[in-house]
């Protein structure tokens, strides 16, 4: 049995991978500032503290008292096209919150850390996104990803600090934020469903994503520490196969019982155009494991989503740049 901080386990991912490392026979315990996660969510096996990886004092006291043998960094503010328009906040959650768990777990002598990087560090014109090509991120979320990737390989060199980084992309499945208008499209658009509200897409639709469902991705990030060949390596985790935002949108209507539900088109935002990953080397390391499709995992998110009901979050308050901010987000 291993000793687990899981930050962002409160949120969508992180409460899943929690899940995972409990079912493993592991102890968790959970950090999360609750500013986009649900208490509820997260398991009752496992220990809630509440507070922020920005929080660099919480942080060094949790580790040196709990001296966990592995930490699992999922807390983020995942917001990548909002993040051009927010990057103090961009940076002080993704990449400060970040060093200030690196330096714990270096302090703490972790044995591994396992870190939810994202597919936006390739930045456009790179599909399919392979490992080893030269990440060149096109908004800030990408780059501090990107940046806090370069820590831990540093880390790893001077300190020895063992590191596994996943780069998942578009995941989505039971717990996602439904109500966030800012991020997770199959959530947004599941909510919208319930509203009544016709599916909000920036500009054609013709953009196209390979939508994951986290019940295939969460075993593997739980694991990962355990797999041999795993650790300081890079993987894309996720689904394979590219689908169009406005064939996304009519596969979610039928998923929740509104086959033709009507869409509106806003002013396309700057963004990757596609983006799809190529999954050797995960296979290679980690050996096949299960698929789920995207019509079963959005029958699955639907049956969840219906249970729980429409949910209404605040716009974002800490705007820093109004210049080019999409009209819908103001």
């Amino acid at each position: 049995m291993q000793k687990c901080l899981v930050t962002g386990g409160a949120g969508f991912i992180g409460a899943h991978v929690a899940k995972s490392l409990l079912d493993q026979g592991h102890s968790v315990v959970v950090l999360d500032d609750l500013s986009g996660g649900f208490v509820e969510n997260v398991d009752p096996r496992a220990k809630f503290v509440q507070g922020s990886v920005v929080d660099h004092e919480l942080v060094l006291r949790l580790c040196a008292a709990e001296r966990f043998d592995r930490i699992y960094h999922l807390a983020a503010y995942a917001a990548e096209g909002l993040s051009h328009f927010i990057k103090r906040f961009n940076t002080t959650n993704n990449v400060i919150g970040s060093v200030n768990l690196i330096n714990a777990a270096v302090l703490n002598k972790v044995k591994c850390f396992v870190f939810t990087s994202s597919i936006a560090v390739y930045g456009p014109g790179q599909v399919p996104m392979r490992e080893d090509v030269q990440p060149l991120p096109e908004d800030s979320y990408g780059i501090a990803k990107y940046s806090v990737e370069l820590e831990l390989a540093a880390s790893q060199r001077i300190f020895g600090l063992d590191y596994v980084i996943f780069r998942p992309h578009n995941v989505y499945g039971e717990l996602q934020n439904i109500g966030d208008r800012y991020r997770n499209v199959v959530g947004i658009f599941m909510n919208q469903v319930m509203q009544g509200k016709p599916l909000s897409i920036f500009g054609d639709g013709r953009q196209t994503r390979a939508f994951s469902y986290i019940g295939d991705l969460a075993p593997l990030i739980a694991s990962a520490p355990q797999v041999p060949g795993a650790r300081n390596q890079i993987f894309n985790i996720g689904a394979d196969t590219p689908v169009s935002v406005l064939d996304l949108a009519r596969e979610v209507g039928a998923a929740m019982g509104s086959p033709g539900h009507p869409v509106i088109h806003h002013e396309e935002r700057h963004e990757v155009k596609h983006a799809f990953a190529d999954h050797e080397k995960i296979r290679a390391v980690f050996g096949d494991h299960p698929t789920t499709s995207l019509e079963e995992g959005l029958r699955k998110m639907a049956a969840w989503a219906r249970r729980v009901g429409a949910r209404e979050t605040p716009k974002f308050q800490a705007i820093e740049i109004y210049e080019n901010l999409p009209a819908s987000w103001r």
